[in-house]
């Protein structure tokens, strides 16, 4: 029985071997292109176009992050960024976890079409509703401005929030509802203090997608933040590897890419298990 059991997992790990293989190859790629990128940012101009980058032969150049964090305007574009995406993420679960848990804990006419409109909103491209919405913004000269832009990012990314967290409620237990009202709680109240904190694995993992979403957003803060003081950090770092042919700073350029990754890497790095176990993991069945 222990010989059969053996040969089973033997045989099991022969069929995900290519599946081993390509994750390490992609793991190997992967960290060989980050520590690239971190190395060039490290170096000169003309040391990254020479055979011998990594050999330093001037030294290491920090001051190619400070050049960046002010001369390039990185810290403008940094605080823009970071300040979108915190009060973003902020907005989209006090919206979405509330909207979610009624539609999944509550029968009431039209809960359904609620449900099946947020389905479809994910369904519609963002691009083809940019073109409507900056004709209505222009029109009321409501462009540039960073409410717009924080108001954009949290209706945008509203549907996949509740979507995501109304599978979740509908796991957790009717129980601690019905604790909740024998003690006298109201329906908001057991909300906040009970059902909210019993979701939060799948409120850490849904604010890491959303922050990411707004984080490395591209085409909105294009079309919408037209001025320096207002772009967040992509379109910034586009604008400044456009003006690297006439300045040709290139280690600044690539200090300013590892500065622009550096948040979602540690949000991956320090939260990956949270994002697992919110992705795989389930609460408490009913």
């Amino acid at each position: 029985m222990n010989f059969g059991i053996k040969n089973g997992s033997i045989k099991q790990k022969l069929m995900n071997s290519p599946g081993y293989v390509l994750l390490t190859l992609w793991t190997v790629f992967t960290v060989m292109l980050i520590g690239w990128v971190v190395f060039a940012s490290l170096s000169t101009s003309s040391e990254i176009f020479s055979d011998h980058m990594f050999r330093f032969d001037t030294g290491f150049h920090f001051e190619n992050y400070i050049k960046a964090w002010k001369t390039q305007k990185v810290s403008v574009f940094f605080m823009n960024s970071l300040m979108y995406t915190v009060i973003s993420c902020t907005l989209i679960v006090l919206i979405a976890a509330p909207a979610a848990y009624v539609l999944s804990r509550f029968k009431f006419k039209g809960n359904l079409l609620l449900q099946n409109m947020f389905a479809s909103a994910l369904g519609i491209p963002v691009i083809m509703i940019i073109m409507p919405l900056f004709g209505l913004t222009s029109s009321l000269r409501l462009t540039n401005s960073r409410t717009l832009i924080i108001f954009l990012y949290t209706a945008v990314n509203v549907p996949f929030a509740v979507f995501y967290l109304l599978a979740f409620f509908k796991n957790l237990s009717f129980t601690y509802e019905e604790a909740a009202a024998i003690d006298g709680c109201t329906p908001m109240r057991t909300f906040w203090t009970i059902m909210f904190p019993l979701a939060q694995p799948g409120i850490i993992t849904v604010s890491i997608f959303n922050f990411i979403t707004v984080w490395n957003e591209y085409f909105m803060s294009l079309i919408f933040a037209n001025k320096t003081a207002v772009r967040p950090v992509a379109v910034g770092l586009y604008n400044m590897i456009s003006a690297m042919r006439y300045t040709g700073d290139w280690g600044g350029m690539f200090a300013s890419v590892v500065i622009v990754f550096l948040p979602t890497f540690v949000l991956y790095l320090f939260l990956s298990e949270k994002i697992i176990h919110g992705v795989t993991g389930g609460a408490i069945k009913g």
